[in-house]
């Protein structure tokens, strides 16, 4: 029996997706969408063949956890290789974590749960890089696992990534992969992207009884089986039925691999379709505020207009980087030609710094910026913001100018804190900025712009304590409210 009957055994015939995943030779090679299209198969069996097309070749398998690591790669690779005659099987070695090749090949198993993991893979070298689940590696671990692919041989030098919307990679994957957006030395011709749905992978699909018996009514009818028809047969099956408790946004995102949401979005209220309108003029007499997250790393602010209604605008956006405080108040004055009524800012801004004995808001107050502070309860001000942004009929309380662009472009990439379920995760940290200036602002209560009413007689003699009467004097407390 030669080495490919041995392949085609061990590993089955490849579905067409799985196929175009084999072939790509780019430096980056993305492939996922929907779960149940087949990654970790496809990993498994790509790490094998290289393995055996290229002697020496050295490969390193990540998935976050060990645990998953072990079930997804490490005992389903030891199971398909016991099947190979011995002058062809794998070693593996279980301190390494490691099968290595007859003709020299290694293909080395990992995990990286945390951004300490990282470090277990400093100074190492490697071929072929595969990282299986990538939405759940952050950036900078991202980074740091890709630095590994390098080396002075002639061998082929890429990363593969498997990948499903959602989670803390969600950001950078959908990037790379979908939006095609690069930054600096990123070329967009070292990029191949496989999406994968459900139904593509038709020995999974085909194993599942709602699927099959859907798939035989079309057939029966002599209906032409198109994509669209095996789309609707994937969601009659058992796997998607199981599905139904579940959001319809997680359904779409993890049926059919929708990368606009996304399983773990925190604000689902948010659609682009009502919450961003194009700009107008605003009038003069509307009350303004802007609120602010200051930081060397960024420094992002939002503008608000409120009409007579209590209707809000954020009207004006801007972020920049690697300005100290002096320098962010210059660049607020220079965006700021309208009269505002106040700068609202976070509370650490009141924190004595120990170098100046001062605090960041007494240096906005001498720039000519003074501010108020705003609430300091993360949970309660992004519950505030699910409120501004929650629509009745159709009519949020805020609405976005559509220049504001990072702020639009974050909202929807914000996901819930694993560890504390009613939190927003402060990672990926640089899409947090413009949305933490607006739960400082949405943390003080915002009141419309105060109309003059029209000239009305009130009796004030009914307030004064008649004669004979049980109520004591009225009390200017209670008058002014302040009871």
């Amino acid at each position: 029996m030669n080495l490919e009957t041995i392949l085609i055994e061990a590993f089955k015939e490849p579905t067409s997706k799985q196929e175009e995943f084999y072939r790509a030779k780019t430096r980056y090679v993305g492939y996922g969408g929907s779960r149940g299209g087949g990654k970790s198969h496809a990993v498994r069996t790509k790490a094998t063949l290289l393995s055996y097309e290229y002697p020496g070749i050295n490969q390193l398998i990540i998935r976050r956890t060990l645990p998953e690591l072990r079930e997804n790669h490490t005992n389903k690779l030891i199971a398909i290789y016991n099947t190979f005659p011995e002058d062809l099987k794998p070693k593996y070695n279980a301190d390494e974590k490691a099968f290595t090749f007859p003709n020299g090949s290694r293909i080395k198993l990992g995990y990286c749960d945390n951004e300490q993991d990282v470090l277990q893979y400093q100074g190492q070298d490697y071929d072929i890089l595969f990282l299986d689940e990538a939405t759940q590696l952050t950036t900078n671990q991202f980074s740091w696992l890709n630095a590994t692919v390098r080396g002075v041989n002639k061998l082929p030098k890429r990363t593969y990534l498997t990948c499903n919307p959602g989670g803390v990679g969600h950001t950078w994957v959908k990037r790379l992969f979908i939006d095609k957006e690069y930054h600096k030395k990123e070329r967009a011709k070292d990029y191949t992207f496989i999406q994968a749905r459900m139904w593509d992978n038709i020995p999974f699909m085909m194993s599942d009884d709602g699927f099959v018996s859907t798939l035989k009514e079309y057939k029966r009818k002599h209906i032409k089986i198109t994509d669209e028809i095996m789309k609707e047969c994937a969601f009659e099956s058992d796997y998607v039925r199981g599905m139904s408790m579940l959001s319809k946004e997680i359904q779409k995102a993890w049926v059919n691999g929708d990368w606009n949401v996304f399983s773990g979005q925190y604000f689902t209220e948010f659609d682009e379709d009502v919450h961003v309108i194009e700009p107008f003029d605003i009038p003069n007499h509307w009350r303004k505020s802007a609120a602010f997250d200051y930081g060397l790393d960024c420094f992002a602010v939002l503008w608000f207009a409120v009409d007579e209604q209590g209707q809000v605008y954020c009207y004006r956006n801007h972020e920049q980087s690697n300005l100290i405080i002096t320098s962010a108040a210059r660049v607020f004055l220079d965006l700021t030609k309208e009269r505002i009524e106040e700068v609202i800012a976070p509370p650490d801004m009141w924190n004595k710094r120990q170098d100046t004995g001062k605090s960041v808001a007494e240096t906005f107050a001498e720039c000519g910026i003074p501010l108020v502070r705003a609430g300091n309860e993360r949970i309660a001000g992004w519950l505030n913001v699910k409120e501004y942004l929650a629509c009745e009929r159709r009519q949020p309380k805020l609405k976005f100018f559509n220049t504001c662009e990072k702020i639009i472009k974050n909202i929807p990439l914000l996901q819930f804190d694993v560890k504390k379920i009613n939190d927003v995760a402060t990672e990926p940290h640089e899409n947090t900025h413009s949305p933490d200036a607006l739960r400082y602002w949405c943390s003080r209560w915002q009141l419309g712009t105060k109309v003059k009413p029209p000239p009305t007689h009130y009796d004030f003699e009914c307030l004064k304590p008649k004669e004979n009467s049980d109520f004591g004097e009225v009390t200017e407390e209670y008058l002014t409210g302040g009871y």
